[in-house]
């Protein structure tokens, strides 16, 4: 099998289980998947990077009977599209905490011993409280590095007798370096990354409660999502909820349905 070349610069062989997992989260029958992955292999050539495949997958699901079935498939990418401002990120895992029964507050200002600091979220749940830190990334192959969790520490130590803090975490929507890892463990900070832990990691907890970003609609622009985010609505689901939120972009009747199809895939 030829190497495949990853975002962040690494090199490694091609791992069809890898690729057929990822597909397979996507819900569609297992003929169509065994058709999806012969026909990137047959494409597979030395050194082929990531987002070529990630590509040539897409095109694949859109040009099927299941097109819409490729939202699913893009919800890495669609998470990145939050962007370029870290603010819709940290109201996107507000949402997610929330579902996790925490009373969260977000961007709060909180005096510090020596400085005061703007928090990106306060969780609490049964007597802890929490100072959440959220590392967004809008670039692929991004990773967050060991100083997010030296500055996480500092500012966590600052802060935390005056306002009664638990405990600090680091959330981030890519990975994170194994000495970012292992300083944010020894300091008893806990951290989900993308796949970190192994379970229960940032990806887990979107799936578990169908979280999908409002990115993820194909059937909007990117300006019109972020549009969307700046009203802070993140969520798919919200659509789903609440169609009239869409007033704002004044689309036509016709491609708001489009938008609404969307959601009822994904939330079907």
């Amino acid at each position: 099998m030829p190497n495949v070349l990853k975002a962040g610069g690494q090199i490694e062989p091609f791992n069809e289980e890898k690729l057929r997992l990822s597909i397979n989260r996507v819900g569609i029958p297992n003929a169509f998947q065994d058709s999806v992955v012969n026909s990137i292999k047959s494409k597979l050539y030395d050194n082929i990077p990531t987002s070529e495949i990630y590509k040539y997958v897409t095109e694949s699901l859109q040009n099927s009977t299941y097109p819409l079935s490729h939202t699913k498939y893009s919800l890495r990418q669609s998470i990145m599209d939050l962007g370029p401002t870290g603010y819709p990120f940290e109201d996107y895992v507000a949402e997610i905490l929330k579902m996790e029964g925490y009373d969260i507050q977000v961007r709060q200002i909180l005096k510090g011993k020596c400085v005061s600091h703007e928090i990106d979220i306060i969780a609490e749940k049964n007597k802890t409280k929490s100072m959440i830190e959220c590392k967004f990334h809008n670039r692929p192959g991004a990773k967050s590095q060991i100083h997010v969790s030296l500055y996480t520490k500092a500012r966590f130590d600052d802060i935390k007798e005056i306002n009664t803090l638990n405990d600090a975490w680091i959330v981030t929507n890519t990975k994170i370096t194994q000495d970012a890892l292992n300083y944010a463990l020894c300091s008893n900070m806990k951290v989900i990354s993308w796949n970190y832990p192994e379970k229960g990691n940032f990806k887990d907890l979107i799936e578990k409660y169908k979280l999908y970003p409002i990115t993820v609609l194909v059937n909007l622009t990117q300006n019109q999502k972020q549009l969307l985010a700046a009203e802070h609505i993140v969520l798919a689901k919200d659509v789903c909820k609440n169609p009239a939120c869409l007033d704002i972009l004044g689309l036509p009747s016709d491609k708001k349905n489009s938008v609404l199809s969307e959601c009822q895939f994904l939330y079907g």
